[in-house]
């Protein structure tokens, strides 16, 4: 299982890096595929999506987050929010006029899933395709991932006191603290080799770290409720789309808007 576990970590790697360099159409399109693959995982996690079968509710969802990338990549930030709210209508139609097919649990489901795996995972290509973008996105994955592994490792020494025991017993307050230490220490070396502001992007990497803890967490509550160990099986050893970017999902709008707020 390790062995399976590095070999794919390597390969996601690899992918991440001729993807994010590329930039442009082959990201969005890259991201545009995660996003809706991501989708499929939580729709079939919530019981939208039955094993292979498309439904007319998980179609809606696909829609609203094919709706939204095209307002990101032909529309201005103003207008975005109106994809959203067209997607939102869509379901709602569904959620009408197949009553009572569909619960509204599983309308508020599809919703979230637009928010969570559309709107959310988009932002690493706007992060890309702002200025400068071709080094802010890193941050995206070293506060993330940088925090991940941190945490892990100083856990493992160190972890004696449980920060969420109920949701995730593993996790450890003294893990939290060395992966945000981790990732601000990450910032500073990635500014060193980049000639990026140090003290900036040590902060945002900090910052990035703790709201990754949250996106980790919250696909794990979810996956509780569901219960379900993982959300897939397209990644060997990871499980599936939301459960290598959980944390990814989180960090990726808030480096996106430190980024343009902070380094300018």
């Amino acid at each position: 299982m390790f062995k399976t576990r590095l070999l794919s970590g390597i390969i996601l790697v690899a992918a991440a890096l001729l993807f994010i360099i590329s930039g442009g159409y082959i990201l969005f399109f890259v991201m545009l595929a995660l996003s809706l693959i991501a989708a499929g995982e939580l729709y079939k996690a919530t019981g939208i999506r039955k094993d292979s079968v498309f439904g007319a509710m998980d179609i809606a969802g696909y829609a609203g987050i094919a709706l939204y990338y095209v307002s990101v990549l032909l529309l201005p930030s103003s207008l975005q929010l109106m994809s959203v709210v067209v997607g939102f209508f869509i379901i709602m139609f569904v959620y009408v006029f197949q009553y009572p097919r569909y619960t509204a649990f599983h309308t508020m489901s599809a919703v979230f899933g637009i928010i969570y795996c559309g709107v959310m995972l988009s932002f690493i290509y706007q992060t890309r395709m702002l200025d400068g973008g071709q080094y802010h996105v890193w941050l995206i994955f070293l506060s993330a991932w940088g925090c991940d592994t941190c945490a892990y490792c100083v856990g493992m020494l160190f972890g004696n006191h449980k920060m969420a025991p109920v949701l995730s017993p593993k996790k450890s307050v003294e893990g939290a603290i060395g992966g945000v230490a981790g990732a601000f220490v990450l910032g500073i070396i990635y500014a060193a080799f980049t000639n990026g502001p140090i003290f900036i992007y040590a902060l945002i990497c900090g910052i990035g770290a703790l709201i990754s803890m949250v996106g980790d967490l919250t696909a794990s509550a979810i996956k509780r409720n569901m219960d379900i160990k993982d959300y897939g099986r397209l990644i060997p050893g990871h499980g599936g789309i939301l459960d290598r970017f959980d944390s990814i999902i989180f960090t990726a709008p808030m480096i996106y808007y430190l980024s343009y707020l902070l380094i300018r």
